[in-house]
């Protein structure tokens, strides 16, 4: 009777180790969090979905080329790279610090559904944008609450002087079933959670790139509207060294371990 009752602690310590990782990660911790109705939580190896399934987390692949590790991003690469918050002065990041570009394609899939496979239009949403300055209507997925995220950025938008309006309205784009720009990688758009505001004051890195391949960094977004953004968990394409200043996406569990102040791997 005595072994028997020695015996139940060792296999709830086994039963625990089981569902709950080793040594608990602060950058997967953020990304359960970020997802409440869609992550329940990870392993060493896993990262566990409220349905039950599994996805493997993989290895931050560091020693790999850029552009390959942006091709075959792992969940655990999308935390490579620290986002800086918008208290950061704007410049010009260092080569290939891109915050939020290596996305696991599986893992957004998962998350937001196919666009080729017609899983992504009936979780868009209509949100008003800028109402007060005629602004219209954009869709935007629902799924995570990004469409109640993006309602709360267009209030504060419209509460901006008259003269950032022009940066907002119109709009360049939210949902679009198509890949990145001269890749075979699915855009966040395709997802419906992005959008691009007014491109005619963007900047963009294949539109500058010099013949010799290098990036000149851009900027004309006010910083005003980047912080909003940011505020509500969009990152900003302008934080990218591979530029994209017209565009926001939504990415909460990155604001939050910049809040944190989480280093580069």
């Amino acid at each position: 009777m005595l072994s028997a009752m020695k015996r139940i602690p060792l296999i709830g310590a086994i039963l625990i180790g089981l569902a709950f990782p080793a040594c608990a990660d602060p950058r997967l911790d953020a990304l359960v969090a970020a997802y409440p109705d869609r992550l329940a939580s990870y392993s060493d190896t896993e990262l566990v979905w409220k349905d039950g399934s599994r996805m493997p987390l993989g290895t931050r692949q560091s020693t790999l080329p850029f552009a390959e590790r942006l091709d075959r991003a792992s969940i655990r690469d999308q935390f490579a790279i620290p986002y800086p918050l918008a208290s950061s002065p704007f410049q010009g990041p260092a080569l290939d610090s891109d915050p939020g570009r290596l996305r696991n394609e599986a893992f957004f899939l998962k998350m937001y559904g196919d666009c080729r496979k017609g899983e992504v239009t009936s979780k868009l949403r209509a949100v008003p944008w800028l109402q007060d300055h005629g602004g219209g209507t954009i869709r935007i997925t629902a799924v995570n609450g990004v469409a109640n995220q993006l309602e709360k950025v267009s209030r504060e938008l419209d509460r901006l002087p008259a003269a950032m309006i022009a940066y907002l309205v119109p709009t360049s784009g939210t949902y679009n079933c198509r890949p990145i720009a001269e890749t075979n990688r699915l855009s966040v758009h395709a997802f419906g959670a992005a959008i691009d505001i007014n491109a005619r004051f963007g900047d963009y890195w294949l539109w500058s790139k010099r013949p010799d391949g290098a990036v000149i960094w851009r900027n004309r977004i006010p910083k005003e509207i980047v912080e909003i953004f940011e505020r509500h968990g969009f990152i900003w394409g302008g934080r990218w060294y591979h530029n994209d200043t017209p565009h926001f996406e939504y990415r909460p569990e990155l604001i939050a371990l910049a809040k944190q102040g989480w280093p580069r791997e």
